[in-house]
């Protein structure tokens, strides 16, 4: 499976995740974001890595380093927004805001983390890393072949 079509699947999770009826309601407080201080990093799949990398680089960022203060590090630094909001990664949707609803009970999306993990397995991944790991991994992977990047959210792009 190639680059582009593992971000398409890791997008159609994302989809259908937003189709479902549990109620969130997220303000962008960023307290979920504050690694050090919650004592929880959300991981990532392999999948979930390469659609995050791919967001990020369409926002115009290659590389990421580990904040001081122990925040996520798709934290944009003069804004403390995340830089890529609407393609953050699947835990950051579901498990970490307790301001946005709390955690989705695991019944809730049993069936999506099991697509992630058999993507995760389609694309050579070793298992679910800590963002921070997981990202650097995917930022350091060259881009797919021909300069042919992977389609994220427009709505991503310069956040």
């Amino acid at each position: 499976m190639g680059d582009a079509e593992a971000i398409a699947e890791v997008a159609s999770v994302y989809a259908e995740l937003e189709k479902r009826p549990v109620e969130r309601s997220c303000t962008r407080l960023t307290e979920c974001c504050q690694f050090k201080l919650t004592g929880k990093t959300p991981y990532l799949t392999a999948g979930e890595a390469m659609h995050t990398a791919a967001a990020l680089r369409a926002a115009g960022v290659h590389r990421i380093s580990e904040k001081k203060d122990g925040s996520c590090p798709l934290l944009q630094s003069e804004s403390g927004r995340c830089l890529i909001y609407e393609d953050r990664p699947f835990s950051c949707r579901t498990h970490f805001c307790q301001a946005a609803g709390g955690p989705y009970a695991r019944r809730e999306v049993v069936d999506l983390i099991r697509k992630l993990e058999d993507l995760d397995y389609a694309v050579g991944g070793c298992g679910a890393q800590s963002l921070p790991a997981a990202l650097k991994e995917a930022l350091e992977r060259p881009v797919a072949k021909h300069g042919v990047r992977a389609t994220v959210s427009p709505r991503s792009r310069g956040r």
